[in-house]
């Protein structure tokens, strides 16, 4: 089923060091994991391309920008993007609100 109206989505593109991509992998975890109990926060994905060498996509989703905004300014912010700024060469990010979600016939388990 189609749900409209949906969150507030962030993606990073990271361009990280070659050779430090499980290094990156592990502290992205460890970083993502505290950021996933923020209570704004629906969910956080890591995934690397297929197609880049040493290219990795965040995807974040939040309940709406303003809240993302205050956690995007916040102390807790600043130490997290600080534990992963020496695997990173370069990256970008974009913002954007999902405008419908919809469920494959495949679900995870």
């Amino acid at each position: 089923m189609a749900e409209a109206g949906g969150p507030f989505r962030v993606m990073l593109r990271m361009v990280i060091h070659p050779g430090m991509e499980q290094e990156f992998e592990q502290t992205w975890h460890r970083v993502g994991s505290v950021i996933a109990q923020h209570p704004a926060n629906r969910g956080h994905w890591l995934s690397r391309s297929t197609e880049e060498g040493s290219v990795y996509y965040v995807v974040s989703d939040w309940a709406d920008e303003q809240r993302f905004r205050e956690f995007e300014r916040s102390d807790a912010h600043v130490e997290h993007r600080t534990k992963l700024h020496p695997y990173r060469s370069g990256g970008s990010m974009t913002t954007m609100r999902v405008v419908y979600g919809m469920t494959g016939a495949i679900t995870a388990r």
